[in-house]
């Protein structure tokens, strides 16, 4: 017997799901509903399984985006991506790691439903533009003005330099070794002078409500944060296929992304939200 097209293609569906959403949770549920059509349909008689599939995560996907976009305008402080323990092997892959980047994922919650399936259907697995169009009811013509506003739109905000992955791991390194002792000098000069730093505890737990901007607040915040614990321990790990950082305060955990360039941190992202980090015990498995 030949495998169901449906566990062939699971990674690459659940990482359609994923960056439209930005929750390993949503895009579980996406293809838990997406099987469920899928075991509905004369499977004989689909000519491309995979750009069916394709097509019907996608569908399901903007259905629980535009569900969630209430609920994510009501979210306690502010909202960031569910971070996903990954392999090495996916930075192998550089457009694919960069586009499950959490800095990527953040800058694809400014885009409109549409706009965003549109770009991470064209830019990042290719579809042509009238497939992209069958998946969200749109006409390749009108898909490709909403893929060029949305290219534009990212480039704008997205990071402007791609750094090794040796260069991120050096600095990774030498940012979780002076987060455990609080040394601000070299926090200091790690960071660049308009770094920002983003928690997201959604309520659960403590965070900021707001982001902290420039060298001089981040690293202050952040060297005083092993005098707020009993323990603090830090571990470096693969998230979301770059080199970031697992930060246990007094046993609760916490991911932590760093996009770094010219050899300076200029985002930080802190996800302590304990919802958010069940996906830190298991390898996400991802494809395009």
């Amino acid at each position: 017997m030949t495998e169901d097209p449906f566990l062939t293609h699971r990674s690459l569906l659940f990482t359609v799901a994923y960056e439209m959403l930005g929750s390993a949770a949503d895009a579980e549920d996406v293809l838990q509903e997406s099987w469920l059509r899928w075991a509905g349909v004369e499977q004989t008689a689909v000519r491309d399984a995979r750009a069916y599939l394709v097509r019907i995560v996608t569908r399901q996907a903007l259905n629980r985006l535009r569900a969630l976009s209430r609920s994510r305008e009501d979210y306690v402080g502010e909202w960031l991506p569910e971070p996903l323990l990954t392999s090495p092997d996916v930075a192998e892959d550089v457009e694919l790691a960069e586009s499950v980047s959490i800095a990527m994922l953040t800058v694809l919650e400014t885009l409109g439903p549409v706009e965003r399936a549109v770009f991470v259907l064209r830019e990042v697995f290719e579809l042509p533009y009238g497939e992209i169009g069958e998946a969200v009811g749109r006409t390749a013509a009108a898909v490709r003005q909403i893929a060029r506003r949305a290219r534009e739109h990212v480039a704008a905000r997205r990071p402007r330099v791609r750094v090794s992955r040796s260069e991120q791991q050096a600095v990774v390194d030498r940012f979780l070794a002076a987060l455990r002792t609080g040394q601000l000098g070299e926090l200091l000069e790690l960071m660049a002078p308009d770094v920002v730093m983003v928690t997201d505890g959604g309520g659960v737990v403590a965070a900021a409500m707001t982001p902290f901007h420039g060298s001089a607040e981040v690293a202050a915040v952040l060297a005083r944060a092993h005098r707020l614990v009993d323990t603090l321990e830090t571990t470096a790990v693969w998230l979301n296929g770059a080199p970031a950082g697992r930060i246990d305060f007094d046993g609760e955990p916490s991911a932590v992304s760093l996009t770094v360039e010219h050899g300076r941190i200029t985002r930080i992202h802190v996800v302590r939200n304990p919802h958010k980090l069940t996906r830190l015990r298991e390898t996400a498995e991802l494809a395009r």
